[in-house]
Parts: structure tokens; sequence; C-alpha cells
């Protein structure tokens, strides 16, 4: 398998484990529509990669990703469109993470917000360093916490404080996420790539195919909770995308102000 045609994202292949780089460090590897597009396709093409048996998924530089690239929202408010291929491309990623066998192991240089969390927790294993700051603020740009957000927290702190969460959009930090178990472990920034790499040349080393399906036997109910709830928080989000709110709220964040809500 060849990945020479991706854009947004890097793969670099050290033995059986294949480690993707999202890379747009510039832009706090935030998403766009090529980055977006890629996410949607790269789980799948790994999944018929018969050279790779464990996967490592982060961000260039200092920030794991900064969730959708505001220029971007912007110009999809009011573009159905548009949004309904960012949605349909959006249930992709998702399901391609539920179905992709071989683990992947998600290393958190630094921040993961909105989408860049979610990706971050539909991995496997998630390691973030002690500096790095977690969280799901769709709401505070207008949005529903559709893209998955509201399958994937319940699921790993409960309903109290999933809500709790995602209707503030409050960030925690890498400390906090480790102790109520929404992420794995909080180490230092000097001990980030020998435990991700440790752990990954440990799976990479075992009994492969006990391994991955050990995990394709556990996500099965996590696929069956997402069937359910995916639908309907793309639509819903898909709703929020075309109100007024959404549109205050990117234009502020543009203009560095904080957003005025109208409700509508």
């Amino acid at each position: 398998m060849e990945y020479n045609t991706y854009k947004a994202i890097n793969a670099e292949r050290s033995g059986r484990i294949l480690t993707l780089t999202m890379n747009r460090p510039k832009h706090l590897n935030a998403i766009d529509e090529i980055l977006h597009e890629e996410l949607s396709r790269i789980f799948y093409d790994v999944a018929a990669d018969n050279k790779t048996d464990v996967v490592v998924l982060t961000g260039a530089g200092s920030v794991f990703c900064a969730g959708g690239d505001l220029d971007w929202l912007n110009r999809m408010h009011g573009d159905p469109d548009a949004f309904a291929k960012t949605v349909w491309e959006g249930k992709r990623i998702i399901n391609s993470l539920l179905d992709i066998e071989q683990p992947v192991i998600a290393r958190l240089p630094g921040h993961a917000i909105g989408l860049g969390c979610t990706l971050a927790l539909f991995c496997d294993i998630i390691y973030a360093t002690k500096m790095t700051k977690i969280g799901d603020p769709h709401v505070s740009v207008g949005l529903v916490a559709g893209d998955g957000g509201a399958v994937i927290w319940p699921q790993l702190i409960g309903y109290p404080r999933a809500k709790e969460y995602l209707m503030t959009g409050d960030l925690l930090s890498a400390d906090h996420a480790s102790d109520i178990g929404l992420i794995n472990y909080a180490v230092s920034d000097d001990q980030l790539d020998d435990v991700v790499y440790g752990m990954a040349e440990r799976l990479a080393g075992g009994a492969t195919n006990a391994i991955k399906w050990t995990k394709s036997s556990i996500n099965i109910g996590l696929k069956q909770v997402a069937n359910s709830v995916l639908d309907a928080a793309f639509n819903f989000e898909a709703m929020s995308q075309m109100t007024e709110d959404h549109k205050i709220a990117t234009e502020a964040f543009l203009a560095k102000e904080k957003p005025k809500f109208t409700g509508r």
C-alpha cells in the first residue's frame, strides 16, 4: 500500500508500525476540506494494508489537532451541498476507525480539540503530554457535537460528565482526562515517544490476529451505539450549521472577539 497521494497526511513505516501524521502545523493541524476528505479514506486504506499491524495517529509539531478550520467552516455556512459532503465524510471517518482491525494508538503532543478530540477518543489507546488540553467545544461555535462526540464521550466517562463537557465545551487537562478515563495516560513530553512506540512495538510483536480480533469484538457494542446515534447527531449538526449563531461564532472567532449569541 502506497500513501504518497495524500497531501495533508504523512505516512511513515517502521517495521510493522505505520505512523500517520496530520500535517498542517502552521494551522495547528486544523482540519480543512482536504484533510477531512483524506481522513475519510486513510483508515480504509490502512485496513487493507497487509504490511501494517499497528497504527500511530499523531499531529505535526506541538499540537495533535485544533479541530475544524474556522475559515473552512465559515465558507460552508448556508451551503447545504458542502455540508452534506462533510457529513458523509464524517460518518466514514468514525466508521473507518471502528472498523479497522489494526490497533490505533493516539499520540497527542499537544491539544486535541473538537473533531481532533473525537479522532483521538475513537483510537484504541490514547497517550497525551501533561500540557495537552482535550475538549469538544462545538457549542462554542454554535454547532452540535455531532461528528462523534455524542457517541464516544458517554461511553468513556458516563452520561452526566459527557453532558457537562459537551454542553459547555470546557477543556480538560490531560491529567484530569486520564483520571476520569477519557484517555489512557498523561505523560511528560520526553516520555511520549517511549511510551507510544513501546506499546506499538509490544502490540506489533504480539499475537497480531488475536489482538486485532479482540479489538473487533470489543468494538461490536460501540459500533451498535454509533449506528444508532450518528445519523441523528450529524443531522442536528447540519441544522445547527445553518443557524445565525454559528455564523456569529465563526466570524467572532476569526476576528478574535467573543461571540454574542442570539439563540437563532
